[in-house]
């Protein structure tokens, strides 16, 4: 993780924000992915017989890859707590009882019965790295799995993040989780435009996220801070309309991010929006092929480097090379067209508008790659989370250079 985010020198003020960053990162950051399954879904055209490898990240999307029926689905994360995560996820959906029992687990996250599942189903499956990382005792004595019985999605870095940005509205007179009493897409544009936009002009809020370290919580290392930020660094703005996105973009029945940001987990009605793995019609299709997702702690570059040529049909590098140097973004494009089958496809977000290739990567590697230009533009249109500023999406044409 840290090799993977610093870029200068330990004594400079960014290099002492890379290992700030770096350091806060390598915990638990995502209980929940912040890319829309349904948009990775749509870009990709998985089918059957087809090998994935994706960033691990919450696991949320590796997970509902499984509906499309792929024959292997290979999760990759340098951060060895989503690691943990994403074994326990598998290790739950296996073992657990029934849905119920893993809705109570990682759609409610929030009851004692958890831990005593944990126990008698759960750990006898686990590895023992990701055994002693669950049950290692933090300052106060709990384990870390007692965030199943604590609300799941009110902790990791992005949890504290959202409860922290909760805590600054209310000192304002704001109650965010109001929003999701809205009735229609109307009503929630109302209740944005009155209440939670006019905080982006307070002094004090401006001030605060022109620091970079301000947006750690929302992982966003300080190389993508200025991507995000665009020329004029106005990271207020930006941000004000992203939020403006996940909050008015999309009924609140079909958003489950929305639901995330605004009341701190998911909604607790019947019927209401969930990631794909999570819901109950499709509880039986993902358990049965759970064994065909496995997990490692490896950047993505070295994994690839480790298969051979032409063995993936698809790629999924959620943010990452916004982090990237041109070396480090060289070296991981080297590996993917090596190991790319015919016709495979790449996905990624990007914190600004525009690709980050044209420029990077070397000329001969990214005339093997259609952009999908287009239908990038709809496809991130039509993303619910709504925190990237672009998704992009390339498909193999050309032959090795």
């Amino acid at each position: 993780m840290h090799g993977a985010v610093r870029h200068n020198s330990a004594f400079s003020r960014k290099g002492l924000s890379e290992r700030l960053f770096a350091q806060l990162f390598s915990g638990l950051v995502y209980p929940q992915i912040w890319e829309d399954p349904d948009v990775d879904m749509a870009a990709l055209e998985i089918c059957p017989g087809h090998r994935i490898v994706t960033i691990a990240s919450g696991g949320c999307n590796a997970l509902s890859y499984l509906l499309a029926d792929p024959a292997r689905i290979e999760a990759v994360d340098l951060n060895r707590a989503h690691v943990a995560f994403n074994r326990l996820k598998l290790a739950a959906l296996a073992n657990l009882p029934d849905y119920e029992a893993f809705y109570r687990f990682y759609g409610a996250g929030d009851e004692k019965e958890n831990i005593e599942a944990y126990g008698r189903f759960i750990r006898p499956h686990l590895d023992a790295g990701s055994r002693a990382y669950w049950e290692k005792r933090k300052l106060l004595g709990r384990r870390r799995i007692s965030i199943f019985s604590r609300n799941l999605y009110r902790h990791g870095l992005l949890g504290a993040f959202i409860g922290i940005g909760h805590r600054v509205a209310r000192i304002y007179g704001i109650d965010p989780r109001r929003l999701l009493e809205a009735g229609s897409l109307e009503d929630q544009r109302r209740f944005f435009n009155e209440e939670i936009s006019p905080l982006f002009d307070r002094r004090v809020i401006r001030w605060a996220i022109r620091r970079k370290s301000s947006l750690f919580g929302l992982g966003i290392p300080p190389q993508q801070y200025d991507a995000l930020a665009g020329p004029d660094g106005d990271m207020a703005s930006v941000l004000r309309a992203r939020l403006e996105k996940l909050a008015c973009g999309f009924p609140l029945t079909d958003n489950y991010f929305a639901w995330q940001a605004f009341g701190r987990g998911y909604s607790a009605a019947d019927g209401g929006p969930l990631p794909p793995y999570l819901s109950r019609v499709n509880f039986d299709k993902v358990r049965a092929r759970a064994d065909r997702m496995t997990v490692s702690n490896a950047s993505y570059t070295e994994f690839l480097a480790a298969k051979p040529p032409a063995s993936v049909d698809r790629f999924v590098l959620l943010d990452a090379q916004d982090w990237m140097s041109d070396t480090q973004l060289n070296g991981l494009w080297r590996e993917i067209g090596r190991t790319a089958a015919p016709s495979a496809r790449v996905i990624f977000r990007t914190a600004g508008a525009q690709s980050l290739l044209p420029g990077r990567l070397d000329d001969a590697m990214l005339k093997r790659w259609e952009y999908r230009q287009q239908q990038s533009r709809e496809l991130h249109a039509r993303d619910r989370s709504s925190i990237y500023g672009g998704f992009h999406l390339y498909v193999l044409g050309g032959e090795p250079a």
